[in-house]
């Protein structure tokens, strides 16, 4: 299996990762504690403190990403449209992704923290929009 493979399931197990022990530790606790009931987690209105918050955006951010990383890797798998770099992009992707969540979970929103936590989804899409246009170039090169 390639490395870029392996790191389509490393996003996933890191967006599970984020949403058992960034979310789910803070729920089960205020819940087993008494401290919350079930219910006391909508969806639709911000509640809990502000690095909770934090976490379920930290959550919610990789939940949109993944599919997008994963349609990319896995098509050009698939196709067998591989340029030879797809392994230090699949890798940057995730190093980038692990860190943005991290400091958007555990650094206080500052304007630095928000820049810096920005830079590192720039990264990101500059990884994937290279991805992209290797495996359309090599696709294109196959076809003509």
């Amino acid at each position: 299996m390639s490395t870029a493979l392996w790191t389509v399931i490393a996003f996933a197990a890191w967006t599970l990762a984020v949403l058992m022990f960034g979310v789910g530790t803070r729920r089960f606790y205020l819940i087993f504690s008494h401290q919350a009931a079930l219910t006391s987690f909508p969806g639709d209105t911000a509640h809990g403190n502000p690095a909770y918050r934090r976490a379920m955006r930290a959550h919610a951010n990789c939940v949109e990403n993944l599919p997008v990383y994963a349609a990319i890797v896995l098509s050009a798998e698939t196709a067998r449209l591989v340029p030879p770099y797809m392994d230090a992009l699949a890798l940057a992707v995730i190093v980038c992704r692990i860190t943005q969540s991290c400091i958007h979970m555990l650094m206080p929103e500052t304007n630095s923290t928000i820049a810096v936590r920005f830079s590192f989804f720039l990264a990101q899409v500059a990884a994937m929009i290279w991805m992209i246009i290797s495996i359309a170039s090599l696709g294109l090169a196959r076809a003509g």
